[in-house]
């Protein structure tokens, strides 16, 4: 009795964590559950993906490799904080200003995984391993620099500005405690001087 009531929780259980895995899995995909590790393998591999589908936050392992890939969105993949293993070769990356940050990502999340993302256009840089892409390269963020600069000078003249305000400040502040500080001191002395020319004054008129 005991064995068979074990054996009908358990397997209420696997529904439950089998209809929870259906509803968080994308259609297009296949998941399992890594068991002790407590996260999912989420396997997108050649299903012609042209874009990236909502994925489980829980995802610890993440196939796309050989689909039509060309470009992934900044923050699509961010939410995945959990995952351990990326794999996106084999697709048709367009290296222009937009791959950047899926290979900023590729360096914080799988550095392995970019050394085998190849570009697949434009034409100059086709084949080329993402990982050996530099700035100069990338054409269409020339067209972004100026904005970036102005915004890059208006923030540094800020600081640069802020710096200089509290420096005034603490200047200010140094010099009028000095000239407050030597008033105190001071004070006495004069009071003495007061007090000794009141006597020198009713001596002379005594004499």
């Amino acid at each position: 009795m005991k064995t068979a009531l074990m054996a009908l929780v358990g397997f209420c259980v696997s529904l439950l964590l089998a209809m929870a895995l259906g509803e968080a899995c994308p259609p297009s995909c296949s998941c399992k559950f890594l068991g002790d590790r407590k996260g999912l393998q989420v396997d997108c591999s050649s299903q012609g993906l042209r874009e990236v589908p909502a994925l489980p936050i829980d995802t610890k392992r993440l196939y796309l490799q050989n689909n039509s890939l060309t470009t992934l969105p900044p923050g699509a993949l961010d939410s995945l904080n959990s995952l351990e293993e990326v794999k996106v070769f084999d697709n048709p990356w367009n290296c222009d200003c937009h791959i950047l940050y899926l290979k900023l990502w590729l360096e914080d999340v799988s550095a392995p995984s970019l050394a085998n993302v190849r570009c697949a256009s434009p034409d100059p840089m086709r084949m080329k391993p993402l990982v050996q892409l530099t700035g100069n390269e990338l054409g269409g963020c020339k067209k972004l620099l100026p904005i970036k600069c102005l915004e890059f000078f208006w923030r540094d003249l800020g600081l640069i500005a802020g710096a200089i305000f509290t420096l005034i400040l603490v200047a200010w502040a140094l010099k009028f405690s000095k000239k407050l500080l030597c008033q105190v001191k001071l004070s006495p002395c004069n009071s003495r001087s007061y007090l000794l020319g009141r006597h020198t004054s009713k001596t002379y008129k005594i004499l």
